[in-house]
């Protein structure tokens, strides 16, 4: 290759052991005697250490320009070029997440996906190794640091040779801000995918966590009756409902709610009623009384038409304890309010909700 006088150059190796100049650092080409094969260069350090290139030394193009004297220019130029090595690093993490969850929490993996997605979110938000180990990280092994950042700094700023007119402060610069951009974006987009994964609905709903539900918002209701235990031991409720917080009562909660989801109460009472038959049967209740005993137990709930009749005279014992509820002017039913110990779930704890969810930017 031949080399002109003012050519920008930056050093890649050269094996003499006295000089002060190390890769990465740059000049300008003086003079190229090519039957010998030496270049002439004038190093910005001020080194005017020529470049045997038949013993071994070797030098590449560089695109910097020397030294202006314009320190804030220079400090602009290379800002711009940090950014777009952030957002390569930014756009490899999400890529990066997304292979992961194929293979970790997607469609090619069999066993419950949602309790795999709830383990994961929960060790990123303990800072548990053993999961955060898990997640994409950047990795160049392999290669060398110069040939990795040389690649990754051409793609990001379409440079494909002012790598080597880097100081070397500044390649470990770029990669750092590469490394982080990449650590940050994958985590952020696995905890995304995993919030997809471990909702009963297929869709984000982090957004209606209790701790975000106050009155006039929308949330997930349930009670201590719909509550299991999953399968790592924590709480989890068979069902919850999607309501509007308007109150609350003795620290409970009191919360609005469409007639289908008032429809889906009602039924789910029908099935804990009918729950409850059955386990009296098997004690040995009498068939003539189950009925009785049901009623005793369990309010009996059923629709009139509009009106919701929430019958707990034998529940009470007063002949009077019966209620209808008619829907508000909006068409919606408080059910139970004030008289169940309903309260503001995680709808990541439900196995499944009732109800139209809101987007996030509608929440």
């Amino acid at each position: 290759m031949s080399y002109q006088p003012g050519q920008r150059v930056a050093l890649v190796h050269t094996s003499d052991p006295h000089t002060r100049l190390r890769a990465g650092d740059t000049g300008t080409v003086r003079h190229h005697d090519q039957r010998q094969n030496i270049v002439e260069v004038a190093w910005d350090s001020g080194s005017t250490l020529s470049m045997s290139l038949d013993d071994g030394d070797r030098i590449a193009p560089a695109t910097t320009p020397p030294p202006t004297g314009d320190p804030v220019g220079e400090a602009t130029e290379w800002a711009a070029a940090l950014r777009r090595m952030r957002a390569a690093g930014t756009e490899a993490g999400h890529t990066a997440a997304a292979w992961w969850a194929q293979d970790t929490i997607g469609a090619r993996v069999s066993g419950d996906t949602r309790l795999a997605a709830r383990r994961i979110l929960a060790g990123i938000h303990d800072g548990d190794p053993a999961v955060l180990d898990t997640l994409p990280h950047f990795s160049s092994a392999g290669d060398s640091v110069d040939a990795a950042g040389w690649e990754l700094f051409a793609d990001a700023t379409g440079d494909v040779s002012g790598w080597f007119g880097l100081r070397i402060q500044q390649r470990d610069e770029a990669m750092t801000v590469y490394r982080d951009a990449f650590a940050t974006a994958a985590e952020e987009r696995v905890a995304d995918l995993c919030h997809l994964a471990a909702s009963p609905t297929g869709r984000d709903v982090s957004h209606l966590h209790p701790d975000r539900v106050h009155l006039g918002d929308v949330g997930v209701f349930s009670g201590e009756w719909a509550m299991t235990v999953g399968p790592d031991g924590d709480d989890r409720f068979e069902i919850g409902f999607v309501g509007v917080l308007i109150d609350h009562w003795n620290g409970w909660a009191v919360f609005s709610c469409t007639r289908p989801v008032a429809e889906a109460i009602v039924a789910d009472q029908h099935r804990l009623r009918d729950q409850h038959r059955r386990s009296l049967r098997e004690q040995g209740v009498p068939e003539d009384d189950l009925a009785r005993r049901v009623d005793a137990d369990l309010a009996d709930l059923s629709f009139d038409e509009d009106v919701l009749v929430v019958d707990q005279r034998a529940l009470s014992d007063d002949p009077e304890a019966i209620e209808r509820v008619a829907p508000d002017g909006d068409g919606r039913y408080v059910v139970m309010g004030r008289s169940w110990c309903w309260e503001a779930v995680d709808p990541y704890a439900c196995d499944r909700m009732v109800g139209d969810l809101p987007d996030p930017d509608q929440a």
